[in-house]
């Protein structure tokens, strides 16, 4: 079995609210092992974007632990978890978060300026000629419509070849049609850099390419399930009890 790339254990988040505390996480725990693609599913309030941004680093759980790619984030600083982010995260979002005041290929860059890396511009080209946008790097986000913009955010999200990509409603402020070949692009690239997905989203076709689905509920996992994809193919990844 390959190795996990993010290992959740007994992480609960708390936040004081009217006086008392409201637990939005409550002891959860699983593992994601590297390549593997995971859906993450569950009604409004039941904690999953809250779980996203804890796994990406993006905050602090008030219990428990998460180890990405083999560094806990637990008790490392903002500047400390920014670095472990900038080396081994891609984000993509439902509000493509662009940059306004710069292109779409500078927008590419921006993740490959700040590793210092060399030759950005070139590879930012060569992503936006991946997602179809090759045509189109000179222009602002708001000339681009939506799918284009969501476009620029998974070249983006590719530039600084993450370990793990986070997707949170990828395709929500999508028309279907758009929204599917959206989702395509996201699987198809994924696949061919051999990065790990997981994705929050209400949509059950997306959650289905997925190689598994966590259901959650109230803050926690009521189900863990590979895909009717999967089930034949041997379990890629366990939940950890």
């Amino acid at each position: 079995m390959s190795e996990a790339i993010l290992e959740v254990k007994n992480l609960t988040k708390t936040y004081p609210s009217g006086g008392k505390s409201l637990t939005v996480l409550d002891h959860v725990s699983f593992s994601i092992h590297k390549g593997a693609s995971c859906a993450i599913v569950g009604p409004s309030g039941s904690g999953k974007t809250t779980l996203l941004g804890l796994c990406a680093g993006l905050d602090r759980s008030s219990e428990g632990s998460v180890i990405l790619n083999g560094i806990t984030l637990d008790n490392l600083s903002e500047d400390e978890r920014a670095a472990v982010r900038n080396q081994n995260v891609g984000f993509i979002f439902q509000s493509f978060n662009l940059m306004p005041t710069l292109t779409a290929l500078e927008n590419v860059m921006i993740p490959l300026e700040l590793r210092k890396e060399q030759n950005i511009r070139q590879r930012a080209i060569d992503l936006l000629e991946k997602v179809g946008l090759g045509n189109r790097y000179n222009h602002y986000p708001a000339q681009l419509s939506g799918g284009e913009q969501q476009r620029v955010s998974i070249a983006r999200a590719f530039s600084n070849g993450p370990k793990i990509l986070f997707a949170d409603e990828p395709t929500g402020n999508l028309d279907g049609e758009t929204g599917a070949t959206i989702q395509d692009l996201i699987f198809d690239l994924n696949k061919a850099l051999g990065t790990t997905l997981i994705l929050v989203t209400h949509d059950m076709e997306l959650a289905g390419k997925s190689d598994r689905i966590i259901k959650m509920k109230g803050g926690r996992i009521v189900s863990d399930e590979l895909t009717n994809l999967q089930q034949h193919a041997g379990a890629i990844s366990e939940t950890t009890n």
